[in-house]
Protein backbone atom coordinates (compact mmCIF):
# COMPACT_ATOMS: atom_id res chain seq x y z
CA UNK A 1 0.00 0.00 0.00
CA UNK A 2 1.26 3.73 -1.05
CA UNK A 3 1.99 5.32 2.21
CA UNK A 4 0.89 9.36 2.52
CA UNK A 5 4.67 10.11 2.20
CA UNK A 6 4.29 8.11 -1.35
CA UNK A 7 0.66 10.27 -2.52
CA UNK A 8 2.19 13.31 -1.72
CA UNK A 9 5.53 12.29 -3.77
CA UNK A 10 3.60 11.51 -6.42
CA UNK A 11 1.53 14.69 -6.51
CA UNK A 12 4.37 16.85 -6.32
CA UNK A 13 5.59 15.33 -9.28
CA UNK A 14 2.32 15.79 -11.31
CA UNK A 15 2.49 19.38 -10.21
CA UNK A 16 5.80 19.62 -11.68
CA UNK A 17 5.32 17.56 -15.20
CA UNK A 18 2.25 20.11 -15.26
CA UNK A 19 4.20 23.71 -14.85
CA UNK A 20 6.54 22.31 -17.06
CA UNK A 21 4.38 21.32 -19.89
CA UNK A 22 2.34 24.45 -19.38
CA UNK A 23 5.77 26.85 -19.48
CA UNK A 24 7.89 24.87 -22.16
CA UNK A 25 4.70 24.32 -24.64
CA UNK A 26 4.52 27.79 -26.17
CA UNK A 27 8.13 27.40 -27.03
CA UNK A 28 8.59 26.39 -30.55
CA UNK A 29 4.77 26.67 -31.53
CA UNK A 30 3.58 27.24 -34.27
CA UNK A 31 0.13 27.89 -35.06
CA UNK A 32 -1.82 23.98 -34.73
CA UNK A 33 1.55 22.32 -34.00
CA UNK A 34 3.42 22.43 -30.31
CA UNK A 35 6.11 19.61 -30.12
CA UNK A 36 7.35 20.84 -26.53
CA UNK A 37 4.00 19.53 -25.43
CA UNK A 38 4.58 16.27 -27.15
CA UNK A 39 8.58 16.18 -25.55
CA UNK A 40 6.36 16.50 -21.70
CA UNK A 41 4.02 14.08 -22.97
CA UNK A 42 6.13 11.31 -23.96
CA UNK A 43 8.49 12.22 -20.69
CA UNK A 44 5.43 12.12 -18.16
CA UNK A 45 4.02 9.10 -20.14
CA UNK A 46 8.03 7.03 -19.55
CA UNK A 47 8.24 8.88 -16.09
CA UNK A 48 4.46 8.71 -14.51
CA UNK A 49 2.31 5.77 -16.72
CA UNK A 50 -0.69 6.38 -19.05
CA UNK A 51 -3.03 7.71 -15.85
CA UNK A 52 -0.75 10.44 -14.49
CA UNK A 53 0.03 11.55 -18.00
CA UNK A 54 -3.16 11.52 -19.24
CA UNK A 55 -3.89 13.59 -16.07
CA UNK A 56 -1.01 16.16 -16.52
CA UNK A 57 -2.37 16.65 -20.38
CA UNK A 58 -5.69 17.05 -19.34
CA UNK A 59 -4.92 19.69 -16.66
CA UNK A 60 -2.61 21.58 -18.50
CA UNK A 61 -5.13 22.08 -21.58
CA UNK A 62 -7.31 23.22 -19.39
CA UNK A 63 -4.56 25.63 -18.25
CA UNK A 64 -3.69 26.38 -21.40
CA UNK A 65 -7.12 27.56 -22.66
CA UNK A 66 -8.03 29.73 -19.57
CA UNK A 67 -5.13 31.16 -19.52
CA UNK A 68 -3.62 31.51 -22.49
CA UNK A 69 -7.12 31.85 -24.93
CA UNK A 70 -5.66 28.47 -26.93
CA UNK A 71 -8.71 26.60 -28.67
CA UNK A 72 -9.70 23.56 -27.52
CA UNK A 73 -7.06 21.86 -29.63
CA UNK A 74 -5.15 22.13 -26.67
CA UNK A 75 -7.46 19.40 -25.30
CA UNK A 76 -7.96 17.33 -27.77
CA UNK A 77 -4.34 16.74 -29.29
CA UNK A 78 -2.20 16.32 -25.66
CA UNK A 79 -4.51 13.78 -23.82
CA UNK A 80 -5.09 11.03 -26.50
CA UNK A 81 -1.29 11.54 -27.11
CA UNK A 82 -0.44 10.90 -23.18
CA UNK A 83 -2.98 8.38 -22.83
CA UNK A 84 -1.78 6.20 -25.57
CA UNK A 85 1.86 6.60 -25.35
CA UNK A 86 1.30 6.03 -21.53
CA UNK A 87 -0.81 2.57 -22.29
CA UNK A 88 2.28 1.98 -25.46
CA UNK A 89 5.24 2.23 -22.87
CA UNK A 90 3.61 -0.05 -20.73
CA UNK A 91 2.80 -2.65 -23.17
CA UNK A 92 6.38 -2.17 -24.44
CA UNK A 93 8.61 -0.93 -21.71
CA UNK A 94 10.47 1.11 -24.61
CA UNK A 95 10.89 4.78 -24.83
CA UNK A 96 10.23 4.29 -29.19
CA UNK A 97 6.62 2.27 -27.58
CA UNK A 98 6.03 5.69 -26.03
CA UNK A 99 7.16 7.79 -29.47
CA UNK A 100 4.58 5.22 -31.43
CA UNK A 101 1.60 5.88 -29.26
CA UNK A 102 2.18 9.86 -29.25
CA UNK A 103 2.30 9.58 -32.65
CA UNK A 104 -1.03 7.52 -32.45
CA UNK A 105 -2.76 9.31 -29.80
CA UNK A 106 -1.91 13.04 -31.26
CA UNK A 107 -1.10 12.30 -34.56
CA UNK A 108 -4.17 10.30 -35.71
CA UNK A 109 -6.72 10.16 -32.84
CA UNK A 110 -6.26 13.31 -31.67
CA UNK A 111 -6.38 15.31 -35.26
CA UNK A 112 -9.36 13.55 -36.30
CA UNK A 113 -11.11 14.38 -33.17
CA UNK A 114 -9.88 18.05 -33.15
CA UNK A 115 -12.49 18.42 -36.43
CA UNK A 116 -15.83 18.10 -35.04
CA UNK A 117 -14.40 20.05 -32.03
CA UNK A 118 -13.20 22.96 -33.58
CA UNK A 119 -16.78 23.04 -35.88
CA UNK A 120 -18.27 23.05 -32.30
CA UNK A 121 -16.34 25.45 -30.89
CA UNK A 122 -16.27 27.92 -34.09
CA UNK A 123 -20.05 26.92 -35.34
CA UNK A 124 -18.53 26.92 -38.83
CA UNK A 125 -17.85 24.83 -41.28
CA UNK A 126 -16.04 26.62 -43.50
CA UNK A 127 -12.59 26.02 -44.36
CA UNK A 128 -12.22 22.49 -42.05
CA UNK A 129 -12.10 18.78 -43.21
CA UNK A 130 -11.93 15.91 -41.31
CA UNK A 131 -7.90 15.25 -41.96
CA UNK A 132 -7.25 19.71 -41.87
CA UNK A 133 -4.86 18.84 -38.28
CA UNK A 134 -3.37 16.00 -38.99
CA UNK A 135 -0.45 17.16 -41.22
CA UNK A 136 0.47 20.03 -38.70
CA UNK A 137 0.03 17.13 -35.15
CA UNK A 138 1.74 14.70 -37.23
CA UNK A 139 5.13 17.39 -37.74
CA UNK A 140 4.71 18.55 -34.42
CA UNK A 141 4.48 14.87 -32.89
CA UNK A 142 7.79 13.59 -35.13
CA UNK A 143 10.17 16.99 -34.00
CA UNK A 144 8.87 16.79 -30.06
CA UNK A 145 9.01 12.67 -30.48
CA UNK A 146 12.78 13.07 -31.52
CA UNK A 147 13.44 15.60 -28.89
CA UNK A 148 11.78 13.45 -26.52
CA UNK A 149 13.64 10.04 -27.54
CA UNK A 150 17.31 12.26 -26.95
CA UNK A 151 15.87 13.52 -23.55
CA UNK A 152 15.14 9.79 -22.37
CA UNK A 153 18.15 8.47 -23.42
CA UNK A 154 20.03 10.73 -21.12
CA UNK A 155 17.08 10.56 -18.45
CA UNK A 156 16.53 6.82 -17.93
CA UNK A 157 20.33 6.55 -17.19
CA UNK A 158 19.38 9.16 -14.01
CA UNK A 159 19.05 7.55 -10.62
CA UNK A 160 16.63 9.93 -9.52
CA UNK A 161 14.76 9.56 -12.60
CA UNK A 162 14.86 5.71 -12.01
CA UNK A 163 13.18 6.46 -8.55
CA UNK A 164 10.54 8.04 -9.63
CA UNK A 165 10.17 6.05 -12.24
CA UNK A 166 9.74 3.71 -9.63
CA UNK A 167 7.58 5.55 -7.79
CA UNK A 168 4.78 4.98 -9.91
CA UNK A 169 4.97 1.62 -11.04
CA UNK A 170 3.32 -0.85 -8.40
CA UNK A 171 6.62 -2.36 -7.35
CA UNK A 172 7.32 1.46 -6.64
CA UNK A 173 4.96 1.10 -3.81
CA UNK A 174 7.51 -1.42 -2.15
CA UNK A 175 10.84 1.34 -2.78
CA UNK A 176 9.24 4.21 -2.48
CA UNK A 177 10.21 4.53 1.21
CA UNK A 178 14.31 5.15 -0.42
CA UNK A 179 13.94 7.74 -2.38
Amino acid sequence: MLTHEGKIKKLTVLAMMIALDFVLSPLLRIEGMAPMSSVVNIIGAVLMGPFYATAMAFICGLLRMTLLSIPPLALTGAVFGAAFAGMFYRMGQKVSFALFGEMVGTGIVGSLLSYPVMVWFTGSHNQLFWFVYTPRFMGATLIGGLMAYGLLNRLQKISVFQKTQQLFTKRGDLINEQF
